[in-house]
């Protein structure tokens, strides 16, 4: 395992593993987006649908669409998905299109991105062609929103083990083997906290991680621990310096 970095005085193994996106119809949207992305089904229940997507040569994770009451929010997501269009941008929107996609209705710029809804509403982009795409697979970022990219893009580095590198945002992070989708942190006031966010990103421990040091580095470098009241969770859940939300696994036994 290739040491990403120190937390606590012992070297942190942790990996990015998951996209959650909160859904009232888990079938439906996990359904549609493992068809955008062309991936393997891992979970197939009423209340929660998961597929994975393995970039070949490069990082694993699964896209996970759990079911909840209302996946409403008071503000606009702060985690989207932005697709690799490349030079078939036009057939790509058209395939998301006939798959449930829907067309939003705001400033599309000048061809570089072509901005959708999935079948629940949360935006989502397909991209132009660009060199920085050429080995992301399906996926060509990950949009965040960061207060202050340079900060969080530390932040998340220490946190993923993914490491800078050139883009289009101020910062940019991908998997050490550059391979697979890009983290893109673009500028934009910190969350409100008002809503919980209807996109987030899992971080999975490994055996040796030790949970309240990653929890002293997590607050030592802006992010904090919540304590949400859904009961006794095996997880714990964080935001980043920008409030944006996120949940650190356990260690798979």
């Amino acid at each position: 395992m290739i040491d990403f970095g120190v937390c606590g005085g012992y070297a942190a193994l942790m990996y990015l593993e998951n996209v959650i996106v909160d859904t009232v119809d888990p079938q439906r949207l996990g359904r549609f987006w493992e068809a955008v992305v062309g991936g393997q089904r891992l979970t197939d229940e009423p209340d929660i649908v998961e597929t994975r997507l393995a970039v070949e040569g490069g990082p694993v994770l699964d896209l996970c669409f759990p079911g909840v009451a209302s996946a409403a929010a008071s503000e606009p997501p702060r985690l989207h998905f932005e697709l690799r269009g490349g030079a078939d941008q036009a057939e790509e929107v058209e395939r998301l299109l006939e798959l449930g996609a829907q067309q939003l209705d705001v400033d599309q710029g000048e061809g570089a991105r072509v901005v959708l809804a999935d079948p629940e509403g949360n935006p989502c982009c397909v991209l132009e062609e660009r060199a920085a795409h050429v080995d992301t697979g399906p996926i060509a970022a990950l949009s965040l929103d960061s207060a202050d990219p340079a900060r969080d893009g530390q932040f998340w580095s220490w946190l993923s083990g993914w490491t800078e590198v050139p883009g289009h945002a101020p910062r940019t992070l991908q998997h050490p083997s550059r391979r697979g989708p890009l983290l893109e942190l673009h500028p934009a006031a910190a969350s409100t906290g008002a809503s919980k966010n209807r996109m987030h990103l899992d971080i999975r421990l490994e055996s040796g991680d030790d949970p309240d040091a990653v929890a002293a580095g997590i607050v030592e470098r802006g992010g904090r621990e919540l304590h949400p009241d859904w009961g006794e969770l095996p997880w714990r859940v964080y935001t980043d310096p920008s409030g944006n939300e996120l949940c650190v696994l356990p260690a798979r036994s």
